[in-house]
């Protein structure tokens, strides 16, 4: 009787295993349309070679996921609980759960260029609120339709596959699908191998397309987003490190298209740029009711200052032409005033007049003393006072002062780093002047998430709340607290660094 007992057992078990490989092989065929869908995000490849790849890790990687589900869900259960209708229920409850969060896993991939997980959670949550606030009601049916017409699939293909075991098992389909999908599985490894020994850029692109791939890093992302040559990559390390290495291929300043159909009518701001600072001017300002940003970040080397400042780019451009934003503000709404020494740095200065009627003005000034003396009668306008420069130190960009007086800016309690790259956005933002195209820096009066970005001495800097990381052009990377520069012992925050590289223009080209 134990023994017949035992037999109902094991045949029960055997069964519900079978099934659940069935089951798990429909589901191949399911997530296949899902993982599909995260090629079409990035760039196809260019090349044979690319297209069998990505062919073989579509099909393998897909299979091992589901396969790779099945053996920690469905598997364990079968032998622990062995009941068919109760396993072949959870079962489907289980395979609809992997694939909403599949579907949703591509949806962030598509959104951000990330994958979610506990490394991008914030700004998973932030896309999913952003959704949740701005579209409540489709969201809702959307997320429940997509849910009650998986249950019912999933159903189906249970269903369909404990009844039709026998038939499934002496179709002849099991071996050759599982050659084909075992097979696409190791040689997408082994072709990954060769690709990555031999520097083959339409295989290392695709490192971090799907769920739990390869993971991508530092130098294959600043190939992805062509600050770097993929040609390099193949050379010895010793040989790679030439000073235009890394450089960004196209910049923000072409995309500029400026419309200020408020600006005469809004409050005039100036804008007051020193090359040098003394701690009697820090003193005196906040006593006069300013404010100085908590952390402010501007490149050493003078001339990258300026770029940063006055041409709000990363990009190496000619100084001695006027920056673009110029050319398209109407000529009323700007005014400038400039010493000796900044007319012959910017020979263009000296084509601009100065207008008090302006709704934007730019000051330029050599020293604390002729600031101070400016200061004493401001007319009645927003302001802001910025120190051209850092100081030397270990990095090419460094803290620096700026101070505004600006009750815009008061409410918005401002405790991320800036940078220079965020002052032009937020002046003429503030003058009723929009940029049809986002700029490489933030407008300060409506702030966003998304990491900074800074690209100086063959290094990219990326900045995200107090945190600092710093890419090499030789691929390596360190992480920084930005307030005190000490070093954290951090891994790579590829979220992090895909927001900050996504400021570029063209990524996609």
């Amino acid at each position: 009787m134990v023994l017949e007992q035992n037999l109902s057992l094991v045949n029960k078990i055997d069964r519900l295993l079978r099934w659940g490989h069935w089951f798990t092989f429909f589901n191949v065929l399911l997530a296949l349309l899902v993982t599909g869908s995260y090629f079409l995000a990035d760039p196809l490849p260019a090349s044979v070679m690319g297209w069998s790849y990505l062919l073989l890790n579509w099909l393998g990687h897909t299979a091992f996921l589901c396969f790779l589900f099945f053996i920690i869900t469905i598997f364990p259960i079968s032998l622990i609980f062995p009941y068919q209708r109760h396993v072949r229920g959870m079962a489907a409850i289980l395979a609809t759960c992997g694939l909403v969060a599949l579907i949703f896993d591509a949806y962030v991939y598509h959104s951000l260029g990330y994958h979610a997980g506990s490394a991008s959670y914030e700004q998973t949550l932030d896309l999913l609120r952003q959704q949740v606030v701005t579209n409540l009601r489709n969201f809702v049916l959307i997320t429940t339709a997509v849910a009650v017409l998986l249950v019912t699939i999933q159903l189906v293909i249970s269903n369909y596959c404990w009844k039709k075991i026998a038939r499934l098992s002496h179709s002849g389909v099991g071996k050759p699908a599982m050659v084909i999908l075992l097979g696409s599985f190791m040689c997408s490894h082994l072709l990954h191998i060769w690709g990555d020994a031999s520097q083959h850029q339409d295989i290392i692109r695709q490192d971090n397309v799907l769920p739990l791939t390869y993971p991508a890093t530092a130098r294959t992302m600043l190939v992805r987003y062509k600050l770097l040559d993929p040609a390099q990559l193949a050379q010895p390390l010793s040989e790679q490190r030439s000073p235009d290495w890394l450089q960004a291929k196209s910049t923000k300043a072409a995309s500029i298209e400026l419309q200020c159909p408020a600006a005469a009518n809004s409050q005039a701001v100036h804008l007051w740029v020193v090359t040098a600072a003394d701690g009697s001017l820090a003193a005196q300002l906040p006593n006069d009711g300013w404010r100085r940003l908590p952390q402010h970040m501007a490149p050493v080397s003078p001339q990258s200052a300026v770029l940063n400042l006055l041409y709000a780019d990363v990009a190496a451009l000619d100084q001695q032409q006027p920056p673009v934003w110029l050319s398209q503000l109407p000529a009323s709404y700007f005014g400038i005033s400039a010493s000796s020494s900044w007319q012959q740095q910017l020979p263009w200065l000296t084509q601009q007049a100065e207008n008090s009627l302006a709704a934007v003005q730019l000051h330029l000034l050599d020293d604390a003393n002729a600031l101070r003396t400016a200061l004493l009668a401001l007319p009645d306008a927003y302001h802001l006072v910025v120190q051209l420069n850092a100081g030397a130190g270990q990095f090419a960009l460094g803290q620096t002062a700026v101070w505004y007086r600006w009750p815009e800016l008061h409410q918005q309690r401002i405790n991320d780093v800036t940078q220079h790259l965020d002052i032009l956005p937020t002046i003429l933002a503030g003058a009723g002047c929009v940029n049809q195209q986002p700029w490489i820096g933030d407008n300060l009066l409506r702030p966003v998430t998304q990491a900074k970005l800074n690209l100086l001495n063959n290094q990219l800097y990326s900045f995200r709340k107090d945190k600092m990381l710093v890419v090499n052009e030789d691929g390596s990377y360190s992480v920084w607290s930005a307030g005190t520069l000490v070093r954290l012992e951090q891994r790579l925050d590829l979220p992090m660094l895909t927001d900050a590289l996504q400021r570029l223009p063209d990524t996609n080209e």
